[in-house]
């Protein structure tokens, strides 16, 4: 399946620029003129990877990447006029993956894109404890052993697995498919169901309170979202 960019930008040329440039190689594209209506189109398609303008009118894409860091760690590759240092310091610094200015050079950005995807399918480096929300959930990569509120949570082996899958991916929209084809197999796939299932499972046993989860955060028509806070 070809990765998917999402590019904001309000000049109407760029992006069919952009958009021809990236479509050449294989991406799917979705394109948005506005920061308000990027927003709604990231949460329809939960894309790879977001190329962002800064100068917008209304919302201006350092709003965007702020509002996009709150809830999802998607790649974001700034591509603006905007090339002072202060700029740069402050595209990077708000979570941004990579920044580039215009005019565009389209080997580099092609080159770019291509490496942040890379990074971004790359497993994370992960250490042997996870702790979230200051404590209340533990994981315990080594001893497979989680702990929430204190006190030691017994998981069978397809619970704690689909927990870890998620708490892995913090803050990312995994998709009710991956989480069935990776935790029981393509063909041995419990299917949306099943998913479901384990999901109320787990959270009767790591939330304070199932019915107002905390964690295991449910993206309507999408899937799960696992909420690190």
């Amino acid at each position: 399946m070809a990765e998917t960019i999402l590019v904001i930008d309000d000049h109407e040329p760029m992006l069919r620029l952009i958009g021809k440039l990236l479509k050449s190689k294989g991406y799917s594209i979705f394109t948005a003129q506005s920061g308000s209506e990027g927003l709604d189109l990231f949460h329809q398609t939960a894309p790879d990877l977001v190329i962002l303008d800064v100068m917008m009118p209304g919302m201006d894409g350092w709003e965007v990447c702020r509002r996009l860091r709150k809830t999802s760690a998607v790649p974001i590759i700034f591509l603006t006029a905007l090339g002072s240092e202060n700029d740069i310091v402050t595209g990077l610094m708000g979570g941004a993956d990579d920044y580039l200015t215009k005019p565009i050079r389209t080997e580099e950005l092609l080159a770019r894109v291509a490496a942040t995807l890379r990074r971004a399918r790359m497993p994370p480096a992960q250490p042997t404890i996870l702790r979230f929300a200051n404590g209340d959930l533990v994981i315990n990569r080594t001893e497979q052993e989680v702990f929430a509120y204190g006190k030691e949570v017994l998981l069978s082996p397809i619970e704690y697995n689909l927990l870890l899958f998620l708490a892995e991916r913090a803050g990312r929209i995994v998709s009710t498919q991956l989480l069935s084809d990776t935790i029981w197999g393509r063909h041995a796939s419990a299917g949306s169901q099943g998913v479901k299932w384990y999901i109320w499972s787990l959270r009767q046993k790591i939330e304070a309170d199932p019915q107002e989860p905390r964690f295991i955060l449910t993206e309507w028509g999408k899937g799960y979202r696992f909420s690190p806070r």
